[in-house]
């Protein structure tokens, strides 16, 4: 899993227009700060463990959206995400991403995917896509 091949193809979709760039950056931007706060809201609010469970989980797959939202801003750079995209069947990966987008329902998965790419580029390894 590449989270930022995920952002990349998510921002692209089926035609890569500047629209619908401006929509997904939007999304992950939202979706980050609206889940953490209402996730916090929860946790702090919620005296039965449900809803704190909920607020937990709502924290966790809301910073699923960081590492998407940085990204998403690093390839809104003029070029960045027909770089990213150079030579890639777009078609074939919006199909395999589009299922492996799910995990942004697992808490923090997207984040710990993010940390190790950057750990394993550091490292002078590189990931596959």
């Amino acid at each position: 899993m590449n989270v930022r091949r995920l952002a990349a193809i998510d921002m692209y979709g089926s035609r890569g227009t500047t629209r619908r760039r401006r929509i997904i950056l939007a999304e992950f931007l939202v979706g980050v700060v609206a889940m953490v706060a209402w996730g916090s809201w929860l946790l702090a609010s919620s005296s039965d463990l449900g809803g704190r469970a909920f607020g937990l989980w709502l924290v966790g797959a809301g910073l699923n959206y960081a590492p998407l939202s940085a990204y998403a801003i690093m390839l809104t750079r003029p070029g960045g995400l027909d770089a990213e995209l150079a030579g890639v069947d777009t078609d074939r990966e919006l199909r395999r991403y589009t299922v492996l987008q799910l995990w942004v329902f697992v808490p923090l998965s997207l984040v710990v995917f993010a940390v190790r790419d950057a750990l394993a580029r550091r490292g002078g390894r590189t990931t596959a896509p």
